[in-house]
């Protein structure tokens, strides 16, 4: 697909509050330590945000469940939605929630199949205050143990990077679909300690606080290399102007994966393109497709 002209990105969608970034510059005058100490306990805990009207709906049709992952030690929220022996699991991303792929899951439905989505931990009304992709991975494949077996799965943003990291590691799905997907967390905590205005050195100590902490290297969840390892159709969904994650991203993965297809929209940003109905409708076409 040829690219147009490029366009002017939008503006990131989790905007750090200016407060925040003020003290964390003056920390980091003090203490460059001690702002990488809190930098890094900051970039682990995610923002909570109300559920707008629009996925209202889904969210009072949708049966509620709690899963107990005692791996992490932490109790999930389940949303069971419809009812169909073909399930198709739905992955939310960085501050976001089960509810939020609302559009994808109301054509899954019609479409007959059956839709199984949840509150990351430390997300919506699951428990805990911080959380990491390990515990997303942990969560994804209890639910799938409970829930599954799945014939395909989306992701949003952080939730495309889980699935890429869970498909090539032990979930058994048929296809899924990564939207606005990151590629390395080392390049997310760059942007992150941007965001936040301090010297770019911070960001190397935070990965190193973290890589400590999670005994791995940050970038082994890298989305490009584990795309490598996957042998099913990958649909990957990219907006030219998102403000979150570079266009470059998407096409990065998309030349590591054996049956990867690409769809680029133009003026939807990072979150505006869970609602557009082209997408939507040919997202789920994808998926029709390749599970049937």
């Amino acid at each position: 697909m040829q690219l147009l002209q490029p366009h002017k990105k939008f503006p990131p969608s989790l905007a750090i509050p200016k407060p925040i970034s003020f003290l964390s510059r003056n920390i980091e005058f003090l203490s460059s330590t001690l702002a990488a100490r809190i930098a890094a306990r900051i970039f682990v805990t995610p923002i909570g945000f109300d559920i707008p009207k629009r996925e209202q709906y889904m969210l009072k049709s949708a049966q509620k469940k709690r899963l107990s992952v005692p791996e992490i030690k932490k109790e999930i929220e389940i949303l069971s939605y419809g009812y169909s022996r073909k399930k198709v699991l739905l992955v939310h991303g960085w501050a976001g929630r089960s509810t939020q792929l609302f559009a994808f899951a109301d054509k899954l439905l019609e479409k007959g199949y059956m839709v199984i989505s949840f509150d990351g931990p430390a997300h919506g009304k699951s428990t805990g205050r911080t959380t990491s992709m390990l515990e997303f991975l942990a969560t994804v494949k209890a639910i799938t143990e409970t829930y599954g077996p799945f014939e395909a799965a989306i992701g949003h943003s952080f939730g495309g990077m889980c699935l890429y990291n869970a498909v090539a590691d032990f979930l058994d799905i048929k296809t899924f679909i990564a939207i606005g997907s990151g590629d390395k967390v080392s390049d997310i905590i760059k942007d992150f300690t941007r965001n936040l205005t301090l010297h770019p050195w911070t960001a190397k100590r935070i990965q190193n606080r973290l890589e400590k902490k999670w005994k791995l290297q940050v970038d082994d969840f890298a989305s490009h290399q584990l795309a490598k390892k996957i042998d099913i159709p990958v649909l990957i969904v990219h907006d030219t102007q998102d403000g979150d994650v570079p266009v470059s991203c998407a096409y990065n993965i998309r030349q590591n994966l054996k049956k990867g297809s690409i769809l680029i929209s133009y003026g939807l940003g990072h979150t505006k393109i869970l609602r557009d109905q082209k997408i939507v409708t040919k997202s789920v076409e994808f998926i029709i497709r390749n599970t049937t």
